[in-house]
């Protein structure tokens, strides 16, 4: 064998540098829900991980700058993108991410990978394109009329055809869109929620201690199931409601209430900061999650690492994520929710920490890495 031919005397190929990403954060100013926790948590280790491996994380804020800190290392693009009304969005969101991708190609540093985390998903060429789904509620005939439904399915197919990796946040979203759209299994990618973010205090329920109940208060949260089970349950504990409304929800359910004869039982604490949700978990009772849909469960997985009671609603993605122990209803079935509060407040310390222990299944630097390695391949099969 000749020397040339010898495998030690080859030049070493470099590892291709990580990708250039910019995410579209439009929306990203808006009052806290699952979509701002999840980015929260996941663009400043994203972009510490694209850093160590030779690529950089840029975000196109909207006209709300993002609400919550970024690293230093991030560059953040400024544009008058409005969060809402959504078409007002989409007209504009798509001629400001161009501009940034044309302004970091003349500068030198083009842009390999552009995210998005809402629909519609804005045209863009020169880059490859990945999108985070966190759910598919306007696909629900229960959660948006037929028009809605079907411009949502145009525009979700649209989105996932051009997309070169999509990102879901649970098994129970992947299956659903691989049902739907047909995508190649491949092209969708887990990067779940977690709720290592929270740092637990020591249970100190008082005897008074509320059923809680966390999240926007809106339709698909469900939350008048857990009037009508208290009706029905004259011995349960009070309920407290934490989060902001949206609409007239807090003023229907107030109205609700005052008609099943348990207004007093019901307290409707507001939007609250992250400072405060460990609080509310230690002196809380029991946590009910009765939503009719989600596309994660976040709340119920804060709610196992503060070994905290926990009834969930029977829909995918609840059980996917606090498991078949946790007492679990009928959506529909006030009685049954009632008897699955009974339950957990019945849970044993074995319990409570046995679902503890579940929920570090989900840790935030995992997400980021796969979130990484998603960009990492859409990144590659754009360069061929």
């Amino acid at each position: 064998m000749s020397t040339s031919d010898d495998p030690r005397n080859r030049p070493e190929t470099p590892e291709p540098r990580a990708p250039h990403v910019l995410v579209s954060g439009v929306v990203l100013g808006q009052p806290a829900g699952g979509v701002r926790r999840h980015n929260a948590e996941l663009l400043p280790r994203l972009a510490a991980l694209l850093e160590h491996a030779g690529g950089s994380l840029a975000v196109l804020e909207g006209r709300e700058p993002i609400a919550f800190e970024l690293p230093p290392s991030v560059e953040r693009l400024s544009s008058d993108v409005p969060a809402r009304p959504v078409l007002a969005r989409a007209a504009r969101e798509g001629r400001a991410l161009r501009a940034a991708l044309r302004g970091a190609a003349r500068e030198g540093r083009a842009f390999d990978v552009v995210h998005t985390a809402h629909l519609p998903s804005p045209r863009v060429h020169g880059a490859a394109r990945t999108l985070t789904i966190h759910d598919l509620r306007s696909l629900s005939a229960e959660h948006a009329p037929p028009a809605r439904r079907l411009f949502a399915r145009r525009a979700i197919a649209s989105a996932v055809r051009g997309a070169a990796r999509v990102l879901v946040v649970s098994e129970s979203v992947r299956g659903e869109l691989l049902a739907r759209f047909r995508l190649e299994p491949e092209r969708v990618a887990l990067v779940p929620n977690a709720a290592d973010h929270l740092a637990p205090l020591p249970r100190a329920p008082a005897s008074d201690a509320p059923l809680l109940c966390v999240g926007h208060l809106e339709p698909r949260k469900n939350l008048e199931l857990v009037l009508r089970a208290l009706a029905l349950r004259p011995g349960l504990p009070r309920l407290a409601l934490a989060g902001a409304a949206k609409g007239g929800e807090r003023e229907r359910l107030a109205a609700l209430a005052r008609a099943l004869g348990i207004e007093r039982r019901v307290e409707f604490l507001g939007p609250f900061e992250d400072g405060a949700l460990a609080g509310l978990y230690a002196r809380a009772a029991c946590v009910v999650v009765p939503s009719r849909l989600e596309g994660f469960g976040i709340v119920a997985l804060e709610a196992q690492r503060a070994g905290v009671p926990l009834a969930v609603a029977e829909i995918g993605a609840l059980r996917e994520v606090a498991g078949a122990a946790t007492p679990g209803f009928d959506p529909s079935d006030a009685a049954a929710c009632a008897r699955a509060i009974e339950r957990a407040l019945a849970s044993t310390r074995a319990e409570l920490e046995a679902a503890r222990a579940r929920s570090r299944r989900y840790a935030w630097d995992d997400s980021a890495r796969r979130w990484f390695e998603a960009a990492c391949e859409a990144a590659g099969a754009a360069r061929g």
